[in-house]
């Protein structure tokens, strides 16, 4: 029987997890360092903080782990890979040198333009004056991107001057050589595809996601790192997806090999549909959250397996469902994401069943992050899936806040 560690400690993490324990050949799951409400799964949690390399490293030497994975993007960025790597230890994610795809915007940038792989015009600049000169070029609205990790939150739109000169005034002032990416606005529908990619094969074709950013109902409000995620996303084409697959996803990891830093792990490509066609809004090195807590339940092989085979770069046939939309819905502590208040009571497994529910943000059964948990429900459709999962947390004595419209444009669509 096999052991698996599980790097990070959200809700992501808990959904592998769940989908490592699936696995007839998994006696146990470790996750560090975890959170308090992953033990009701019988999930052995570790305290090892994502960025304390060594310790990781010695604790799956110790623990005798026969496969790591990793959930969170900091320690890859950091060269955990490598780490683990030289002491033959099976981990499954990029080498720091490959976790640029989502460490740095400017690197990802050099990479699509140099290979042509179709993305939002950009300059990068380090300077409050060339980024001015930046937006003149490229004009309004205009998207900034911070240029290292912002766990899902560097990104900004500006649609006017003023907005402009604050963002900048604000930015430069605080840093006066900022590295910034200034890209042009790409208007279309945006989604997610996550593929697999292995040491000789890759996984593309997982159900594609739509996750909503913005904290409040009708897309208002701040960027957050995600308030709920639905997927597969049907009104998306198959035709759409293959599309993007092979001119944007494809393109990319062998532009990875090209360039001496081969790509292996998970890696999630954030598509904008626009008039043009598909085209690359970003990249992560690993499954998004809360998109991995709506994907992850929907493979019906052996996930082990599955990841195991990818990573001795083995043939393999991964089987997902294809009858039900899965939705998921954040609860997150009040204040969030500027200032989260502590302390709400956090629903139980047995309050939610028999919904799934992944938690993040929860220390002794009261919340302890911005983001604590998602509540996933799947139906033959988006609008059952949809009232399933409301008509559960409605019925939830809880002082945590939620989007009440997640899944909307499925919705839409289905109710045309």
């Amino acid at each position: 029987m096999k052991k698996v560690l599980v790097i990070g400690s959200g809700a992501r993490e808990h959904a592998l997890a769940q989908a490592f324990l699936r696995s007839k050949q998994v006696e146990r799951v470790i996750v560090s360092p975890g959170n308090d409400g992953m033990t009701d799964d019988g999930i052995q949690i570790e305290s090892v903080p994502v960025t304390d390399l060594e310790r990781l490293r010695d604790l799956a030497l110790t623990q005798a782990v026969d496969l790591t994975f990793v959930g969170n993007e900091e320690p890859l960025t950091l060269g955990i890979v490598d780490v683990f790597q030289k002491v033959g230890l099976s981990i499954f994610g990029p080498s720091r040198a490959a976790a640029q795809l989502e460490g740095s915007k400017s690197f990802t940038k050099n990479i699509l333009e140099k290979y042509n792989i179709p993305t939002a015009q950009s300059v990068t600049v380090t300077s409050l004056s060339a980024a001015s000169k930046a937006v003149d070029t490229l004009g309004l609205p205009v998207v900034f991107k911070l240029d290292g990790l912002a766990l899902g939150k560097g990104v900004t739109i500006v649609n006017d001057k003023t907005q402009v000169s604050d963002y900048l005034s604000e930015l430069y002032t605080r840093d006066s050589h900022a590295k910034l990416v200034v890209e042009s606005y790409l208007d279309g529908v945006e989604f997610s595809i996550f593929s697999l990619v292995g040491h000789n094969g890759v996984v593309t074709h997982a159900p594609i996601a739509q996750d909503h950013k913005r904290r409040f109902d009708h897309d208002k409000g701040p960027n957050t790192g995600g308030m709920g995620a639905y997927s597969p996303v049907r009104w998306i084409s198959d035709e759409t997806q293959d599309r993007a697959i092979s001119e944007l996803v494809m393109p990319t990891i062998k532009a990875m090999s090209e360039e001496g830093t081969p790509f292996t792990g998970v890696l999630y490509t954030g598509v904008m549909l626009t008039k043009d066609g598909p085209k690359v809004i970003e990249f992560n090195v690993r499954f998004g959250d809360p998109e991995a807590q709506v994907v992850l339940p929907q493979y019906m092989g052996d996930f082990y397996e599955l990841i195991d085979k990818l990573h001795q770069g083995k043939d393999v046939t991964p089987s997902w469902q294809k009858d039900d939309v899965y939705v998921g819905v954040v609860l997150a502590a009040e204040g969030y994401p500027e200032s989260p208040i502590t302390g709400a009571l956090v629903p139980k497994v047995e309050d939610v069943a028999p919904l799934l529910i992944n938690y993040a943000g929860v220390k002794n059964g009261m919340a302890s992050g911005g983001r604590v948990a998602t509540v996933v429900a799947h139906g033959q459709d988006a609008t059952t899936a949809q009232q399933k999962v409301y008509d559960k947390i409605k019925q939830l004595i809880t002082d945590l806040q939620y989007r009440q419209d997640i899944a909307y444009q499925a919705v839409q669509h289905e109710n045309k």
